[in-house]
């Protein structure tokens, strides 16, 4: 009942501003966002910002609305979608990959693609290659990344060094280090889902789905059966967990902070309070995405979230555009990034002084910077209808295979039926 309260508040609010759209001789424009905390209070401090120069201005004036996590959000959407009622969707949306596919069928997405169309002035250039090619679906350009990171290794630098180890580069190095689980100490916990399974397939050159990685096109079957890849993960998976190394759970920071594992990969996002959680118990390290052997290559697909927008037929999408540009600014993205622990998705940003200032303070930053830099755009994150069911069909699947000592084969063929069928089952209800 709370649940749907909060839903039909959101929605009255959501149409009550957008009804009032230039009554009063300004445009006005709602934002759903999902920040919380530091992320939430510098969304404020930026619609204050943007209120008082830019929007004040063009005549824009810009009311944020919190909408709980990406899931809350992208059901609302969803919700609003199936009903008809496009009128209360928002003007300008945080969302990340799991409403790529519904939003891009949505009869009143404001795409990207569009807003250029319209715009043919405007310059993306700037944006980083491999955060903007995240947010293409089917070759259209869906929005502009926001909040932008992707996935490193964590590391107890000063329990590795003392046992005479070095950052772990590969599987294979955290294999090595299966003398050091002992006393409670656990070296390695992770079990793959679906964006750490398509980095480490991406790797061996592989996508998880087809249509690479369903960014083309609706996914509809698996893409690293035939050409082995994924036969190949799973064996240097396993051997992993025959070492000793690697505990068959997901882990937690909140282990990795207390000292009681080593190592732990985690979005860079979390680097600065990881910092501040471990307040100098120990040195942290941060590496590059573990690889799954030494043949691989490097790098790590783009997370995070992106803006989108949404056509109400007047000057609000006109005005949602002006906005998405204010938020993917340089001060902006540099300033989200300092505050939050963000990458910025803006090369400028890196030349500011906020991130100059952020990186000397925690240089481990870097790191994942670098990454994202000579991460290829061809390295795409997964989209798939059923993104749900297919995340935690992998966790179950590749965890079978570890308590059940299930072979690669074995598991090859349960993960072939099982995500398999999933994709044909959602084929087939939606032509």
């Amino acid at each position: 009942m709370k649940k749907l309260i909060s839903l039909f508040l959101s929605l009255l609010l959501a149409f009550s501003l957008g009804a009032c759209a230039k009554a009063d001789g300004t445009v006005h424009i709602v934002l759903w966002h999902s920040a919380s905390e530091a992320a939430g209070a510098l969304i404020d401090k930026y619609v204050q910002e943007f209120n008082g120069t830019v929007g004040k201005e063009k005549g824009i004036e810009v009311t944020a609305v919190f909408q709980g996590a990406y899931a809350d959000s992208v059901n609302k959407m969803n919700g609003i979608l199936s009903a008809g009622q496009f009128d209360t969707l928002p003007d300008v949306m945080q969302m990340d990959a799991t409403g790529k596919v519904s939003f891009s069928s949505a009869e009143t997405a404001y795409t990207v693609d569009q807003a250029l169309a319209d715009h043919p002035e405007a310059d993306l250039s700037a944006l980083l290659a491999p955060a903007l090619a995240n947010w293409q679906l089917a070759g259209v350009q869906l929005g502009l990344p926001f909040a932008t990171s992707t996935t490193v290794t964590y590391y107890n630098k000063t329990a590795l060094s003392a046992a005479g180890f070095s950052a772990p580069e590969s599987l294979q190095d955290i294999a090595a280090m299966a003398a050091l689980s002992q006393n409670g100490i656990a070296v390695y916990a992770s079990i793959p889902n679906t964006p750490t399974l398509a980095n480490w397939l991406g790797q061996l050159g592989s996508d998880l789905v087809n249509n690479h990685n369903g960014t083309e096109g609706s996914a509809t079957a698996l893409a690293c059966i035939d050409n082995g890849a994924l036969a190949e993960f799973l064996t240097a998976w396993k051997e992993l967990y025959a070492s000793g190394a690697l505990i068959n759970n997901s882990g937690s920071s909140d282990e990795f902070v207390a000292g009681r594992q080593l190592i732990m990969t985690n979005s860079t996002s979390s680097v600065a309070s990881t910092l501040r959680r471990i307040d100098g118990a120990f040195e942290l390290g941060i590496a590059p995405y573990l690889k799954v052997n030494e043949s691989a290559a490097s790098g790590a697909t783009v997370s995070g979230s992106c803006l989108v927008m949404f056509d109400h037929g007047d000057a609000r999408k006109e005005a949602a555009w002006e906005f998405v540009q204010y938020l993917t600014s340089a001060a902006v993205q540099a300033d989200f990034a300092r505050g939050t622990g963000y990458l910025p998705a803006n090369k400028n940003a890196v030349e500011s002084q906020a991130w100059q200032e952020m990186i000397q303070e925690y240089p481990q930053y870097e790191v994942g910077l670098n990454q994202l830099l000579l991460t290829p755009d061809t390295m795409r994150s997964v989209t798939v209808g059923p993104a749900a069911d297919f995340y935690y069909a992998i966790i179950n699947d590749i965890s079978d295979m570890l308590d059940q000592d299930l072979t690669v084969e074995e598991t090859v063929e349960l993960m072939a039926g099982d995500l398999g069928g999933m994709l044909e089952q959602y084929a087939r209800a939606n032509p």
